[in-house]
């Protein structure tokens, strides 16, 4: 009894799926390998401490800037802590601050803890208005028991009607 079919087409084609399917595993292999530094999970900062994050491995964290934390160095370094109910993680971020940066507020900044516990981001996001929150950092409020804000629909948007701007029409006349 052979394992082999005994139609000659169909040997043919079990003998190229069997060359194909090791280089289909490599290459997809070697992709991942490539890509893993590129995966940037997100945390909160009591979400990092208890994943245990290593020094060096690019994340995202996101929470409120807390409020009288905010130092600007004179070397244009800035310096904040970015807290949820439960923990607080120090940030130092050489860069310009998107405008709506301020204490109080949500934000995301990715990068990565050094070996001394210090969140060195390379990019800072803020929230865009007191209406908007990113889902992620939303979804993490929510589940650590911490969010504060209003029922929102998934987009992040708040589900309560807003008022619309008047439509302002302009007549434009070619003249001649």
């Amino acid at each position: 009894m052979s394992l082999l079919p005994k139609s000659r087409m169909a040997r043919r084609r079990l003998m190229v799926l069997a060359a194909a399917a090791p280089i289909l595993c490599l290459a997809a292999g070697l992709a991942l390998y490539g890509l893993r530094n590129s995966i940037s999970y997100f945390y909160t900062p009591a979400q990092a401490v208890a994943a245990h994050v290593p020094p060096g491995r690019n994340i995202q964290l996101g929470g409120l800037v807390e409020t009288g934390s905010f130092r600007r160095g004179a070397d244009g370094e800035v310096a904040f802590v970015m807290a949820d109910r439960t923990r607080a993680a120090p940030v130092r971020y050489r860069g310009e601050l998107p405008d709506l940066f301020r204490e109080g507020q949500g934000v995301v900044a990715t990068g990565a803890f050094d070996r001394s516990g210090v969140f060195e981001a390379t990019q800072i996001l803020a929230k865009h208005d007191e209406k908007y929150m990113p889902r992620q950092l939303k979804d993490a409020l929510k589940r650590e028991g911490e969010w504060r804000g209003q029922t929102a629909s998934s987009d992040g948007v708040a589900a309560t009607p807003q008022p619309r701007p008047a439509l302002v029409t302009v007549a434009i006349s070619g003249g001649r």
